[in-house]
């Protein structure tokens, strides 16, 4: 497992909210080779709390996916602490300050990346668990004509009400935290 990731700076970000991130950035990793073709792209996004490293886990030597055959590129979502996060974007959009962003921001930010830095122009497959695969779907509704395929798995084109209920859990907890100090912390949260 690696933890080594490349930087993609997109500049000043446009949001679907109409606010700007300020020179966001995307930490991404590839693996394999892009073909002359530029035909087997594989993107990977990443998942709520993951990261490039851990959806290592998805491919090998063997596997469906396989760097010996694919190039796989696994993008860190916003909000994950590699790519612009609440914890390493500066003021005024640190901590809870940090913008709203949707799946909409991620995958037009990941466009970006695969094509203007990366000179993409078409994907093979878009994949992923939970998050990765509401990705996926947004891939496939934002970018039709470059997307050949998706293969979302544990995750649903909406979220279910038992989700919301779920996370509006987490959440609860992490605000009945005596630090939670409307999302502005000093020290992390270890109670709540």
């Amino acid at each position: 497992m690696t933890t080594d990731a490349l930087i993609y700076d997109l500049g000043d970000l446009a949001l679907q909210s109409g606010e700007t991130l300020p020179d966001a950035k995307l930490a991404y990793k590839t693996y394999g080779e892009l073909n002359s073709a530029k035909d087997n792209v594989i993107v990977l996004p990443t998942f709520y709390t993951g990261s490039h490293y851990r959806n290592e886990g998805f491919f090998g030597p063997g596997r469906a996916l396989d760097p010996a055959h694919h190039f796989i590129v696994s993008i860190n979502m916003f909000g994950n602490g590699l790519s612009s996060s609440p914890s390493n974007t500066p003021a005024p959009f640190t901590a809870a300050r940090f913008p709203n962003i949707t799946l909409y921001d991620n995958v037009r930010a990941q466009h970006q990346l695969l094509t203007d830095g990366l000179g993409i122009d078409q994907i093979a497959l878009v994949t992923g668990w939970s998050m990765a695969g509401c990705q996926s779907f947004q891939w496939a509704a934002q970018y039709p004509a470059m997307v050949k395929a998706i293969l979302p798995f544990c995750a649903s084109a909406k979220t279910a009400e038992h989700n919301i209920v779920f996370l509006e859990g987490v959440k609860a907890a992490l605000q009945a935290d005596s630090v939670y100090d409307d999302g502005n912390y000093a020290t992390p949260p270890i109670k709540g």
